[in-house]
């Protein structure tokens, strides 16, 4: 791989890719996967349960012997859930949703590179203050939670401008190397996939929420309130989770309310459906890339795929210059 970013020589990676934390399914496997193909892989922290915690990061420790990190819910991280991240020494740690600022000298004091997810420009200013090492800039179009404050592609040359020298990943829609090399010419020092690491072999996504990604479309996603009610999750303003269009939330969407009074029935059924992978009723989150899934990938192939298509797209880009093809041929 020829494409050297301020990401790449920081961890040492053949790809400028991070696949994104994403609960309950950034497991260690997956996380061990990427960063031992080249990648940066992170386990999806979530809410901060310790037994699956130890669990995960017990697995990634043992699963390479190169840079990986751990990724937080930022509103529900404790200092015990930091602590005990940390105690299995990740090279990078991530905070997304809320102010980091109670947790960054303990990153600090361990030597972490620190990840901090935005979704604004003025949170993006905010997280440099914070002592971020690389601001992710995460566009609306972005699976599981997020913001309606931008889309990508505007979003992130405003925060590499704003934030500037602090390096910037981009974040939402990106699901191959062409959306790569887009997010590198847009000023970023690489991207932060999500929802196509959820369709890979090594992720802990149930096999049917995998298969209906490889079949969904873009247009088959919506961002909503309705699954965080369901599972009691109470978010803060702006959050709210993109995620796959099925009954559940055709019958619930714009009625939240109504499901909060029905929780005492809804919540156990949901709970119920999510064990056996009834997908009409439980969650898949998935970003508007979804259209670009068309399999599940095992991660190094992934990368692998991702970063040539990339550095192939970048070089073909040469031949849009009229002026650099004029010389060639002389």
């Amino acid at each position: 791989m020829v494409i050297q970013t301020a990401l790449t020589e920081k961890f040492g990676l053949d790809y400028p890719i991070v696949s994104a934390p994403m609960a309950q399914v950034s497991g260690g496997r997956l996380a061990a996967a990427v960063s031992d193909a080249g990648g940066l892989g992170l386990v999806g922290g979530g809410y901060g349960d310790p037994d699956w915690l130890r669990e995960e990061l017990s697995v990634v420790r043992a699963g390479t012997e190169r840079p990986w990190g751990v990724g937080l819910i930022t509103w529900r991280a404790t200092r015990e859930a930091v602590e005990l991240a940390l105690s299995f020494e990740p090279h990078a740690f991530m905070f997304s949703f809320g102010d980091p600022s109670p947790h960054v000298p303990a990153i600090k004091e361990a030597g972490c590179a620190l990840i901090l997810q935005v979704q604004s420009v003025e949170d993006a200013l905010a997280a440099a203050q914070a002592g971020a090492d690389f601001v992710v800039a995460q566009g609306t179009e972005a699976g599981g939670h997020g913001a309606d404050s931008g889309s990508t592609l505007p979003l992130v040359p405003a925060v590499v401008d704003a934030v500037s020298p602090t390096p910037v990943l981009a974040a939402g829609g990106i699901a191959d190397g062409r959306g790569l090399a887009a997010a590198l010419m847009l000023g970023a020092e690489g991207a932060l996939v999500g929802t196509r690491f959820y369709a890979c072999e090594e992720s802990s996504g149930h096999p049917e929420a995998k298969e209906r990604l490889v079949a969904a479309s873009g247009g088959d996603t919506k961002r909503t309130r309705v699954f965080d009610v369901v599972r009691g999750h109470g978010w803060p303003e702006p959050y709210t989770g993109r995620a796959l269009y099925n009954p559940f939330l055709e019958r619930w969407e714009g009625r939240e309310e109504d499901l909060f009074a029905a929780l005492d029935a809804e919540a156990p059924r949901f709970r119920d459906a999510t064990a056996e992978g009834d997908f009409d009723r439980a969650v898949v989150w998935s970003g508007e890339g979804a259209d670009l899934i068309r399999d599940v990938a095992p991660a190094a192939g992934l990368l692998r795929r991702m970063g040539e298509e990339a550095e192939a797209r970048l070089r073909s880009a040469r031949d849009l210059l009229g002026g650099v093809r004029e010389e060639t041929a002389r």
